[in-house]
């Protein structure tokens, strides 16, 4: 059966009448988990069963990786009961979940793929670790069990391609090769995290028509995933997590702006804006034609200096997209962007900081710091002329500028040459965005820059953008939650798996009008 509507998304939902629920072939019961003090899983509790697609939903730190974790054996240590069909069993290994009948095809498909090897070994590598196979021999020895797994999803492929190292696979070939060989063990539980997230329209229709075949035959499917639209078409149920509790469970039909409204934060309901708006009247930066996602449809987008613009979207929205683009982070590779009236196209983020252009990123600690590099050194990286001297760094210009950015940002600190690393999160953050404002941008791009950080410094951190834009910056914040967003936005731009859905100064809509529209299909 297909989609009448978009081939990208077949609609899997039986058209019959509500039916009794199959008994559960896995049921979780109050599952919790702590790293340290941080708390991740805090009582989950849920089912799946046979011939069901269960969807699972949740922000970024909604403790999702983590419950795959425990499922997969990767995270023996944790609180709760997990039982398969009825029964109690440990998973302490990810060999013991697998003889248990869960599989798990992971998103980053590079933990699972073991470069070196071929095709072959690829198939049968769990084999060869368990001692089914031998490895000691040539590697036709391995041909006819390596042809019988790629049979199970009728994977033509050659003797030559088995025999080719894995690393001369794409992303959707490697794909095949791991749901192949999760279901030579015929699973009664399929795991699948992200799986359509670097995939093409045509490979991820190939993908759901298996998920079609797979619950067909019984197997219990959980999937993971942010594209809304796969959710309505693929599942049969829904949970959401949020802060490491389910917040809501669904059965088709789905409620979508409840679910969303269950991923995101307390107190996410009818609200007005918070902040003092402010309205530029000036385009900063010309967005035309960029793509931001594999299957999404171009977008063209203007930004205003003098306002701040919030983009708002749920976990693989395209936030980070744009903002890594606008940078040149990432390469553009369709489309067009002018800045301040001018061409604009850095082929490196050097180009974009030439221009003004600055991007506090989503992940501080892996993009925008080095360990135990000192506060004086993090504030002048990227800005190293500025305290050098023919060539020469000039330590104590580099203090004095890492003192300003102490005492500008308030950052709680033993002074310049503290590692940075010994910072609190709040205080990091500081440091980074610090450096950025304190060069005075056109363009200040800032990405989910409130994670992990206290109330205290996100009123700060609010305040102090909405300082430069005032003070004529063209101001971007992307974030995935509501409240953030209106704490600092003055205008509001809704992405929706690439597409934008709503675009709108925060006094001329209302929460539910936010959710609605993040909640929206294509």
């Amino acid at each position: 059966m297909s989609s009448s509507t978009d081939p990208t998304t077949p609609d899997l939902a039986s058209s019959e009448g509500p039916q009794p629920p199959p008994a559960p072939v896995l049921e979780l019961q109050g599952i919790t988990k702590s790293f340290g003090a941080n708390e991740v899983l805090r009582g989950v509790t849920m089912a799946l069963r046979p011939g069901r697609v269960t969807a699972l939903l949740g922000a970024n730190g909604a403790g999702k990786s983590t419950l795959i974790k425990i499922l997969s054996g990767v995270h023996p240590d944790h609180g709760g009961v997990a039982r398969i069909d009825g029964v109690e069993r440990p998973m302490t290994t990810p060999s013991e979940a697998a003889d248990h009948g869960i599989q798990t095809v992971h998103q980053r498909i590079d933990e699972s793929i073991v470069p070196g090897l071929t095709v072959a070994e690829n198939l049968v590598f769990e084999e060869l670790i368990r001692g089914q196979l031998t490895a000691i021999g040539s590697i036709r020895r391995l041909l006819p069990r390596a042809r019988e797994i790629a049979d199970t999803l009728a994977l033509d492929w050659s003797d030559a391609v088995l025999r080719s190292d894995v690393f001369e696979f794409g992303i959707a070939d490697s794909q095949m090769l791991l749901l192949a060989r999760a279901l030579s063990r015929e699973p009664k539980v399929l795991i699948l995290d992200e799986p359509t997230s670097t995939l093409s329209s045509s490979e991820a229709e190939r993908l759901f028509e298996l998920i079609r075949r797979l619950r067909d035959r019984g197997v219990a499917i959980l999937y993971v995933s942010h594209r809304l639209s796969e959710v309505r078409s693929l599942a049969d149920e829904l949970v959401v997590l949020r802060d490491g509790r389910v917040t809501e469970e669904q059965q088709r039909p789905f409620d979508m702006p409840a679910a969303v409204r269950a991923m995101l934060a307390e107190g996410t309901a009818t609200g007005t804006t918070t902040v003092d708006e402010l309205r530029g009247t000036r385009t900063m930066v010309e967005l035309r034609g960029l793509r931001l996602l594999p299957r999404a449809e171009p977008v063209d987008l203007d930004l205003r200096s003098g306002e701040v613009t919030g983009v708002l979207g749920l976990i693989g929205a395209g936030k980070s997209e744009l903002a890594r683009q606008v940078f040149g982070a990432d390469r553009l590779d369709e489309g067009a962007m002018r800045v301040d009236g001018e061409p604009y196209q850095p082929a490196h983020p050097r180009d974009a900081v030439a221009a003004g252009v600055y991007l506090v990123p989503e992940d501080r600690t892996a993009d925008a710091m080095f360990p135990a590099w000192s506060v004086a050194s993090t504030v002048t990286l990227p800005f190293l002329g500025r305290v050098s001297s023919s060539g020469v760094l000039r330590s104590a210009w580099e203090r004095r500028a890492g003192t300003r950015i102490i005492d500008t940002y308030g950052v709680l600190s033993e002074g310049p040459e503290q590692s940075v690393d010994a910072l609190s999160g709040g205080n990091q953050q500081k440091v980074v965005v610090g450096r950025w404002m304190d060069a005075e941008p056109n363009v200040l791009l800032l990405d989910e820059p409130f994670r992990g950080v206290d109330i205290g410094a996100r009123a700060e951190l609010s305040r102090r953008a909405r300082d430069q834009a005032r003070a004529g910056a063209c101001v971007v914040v992307f974030a995935s939650d509501v409240e953030e967003i209106r704490g600092v936005a003055d205008r509001i731009v809704v992405l929706v798996e690439g597409a934008i859905h709503l675009d709108a100064y925060t006094t001329e809509v209302d929460d539910d009008a936010i959710v609605t529209a993040m909640s929206e299909e294509n």
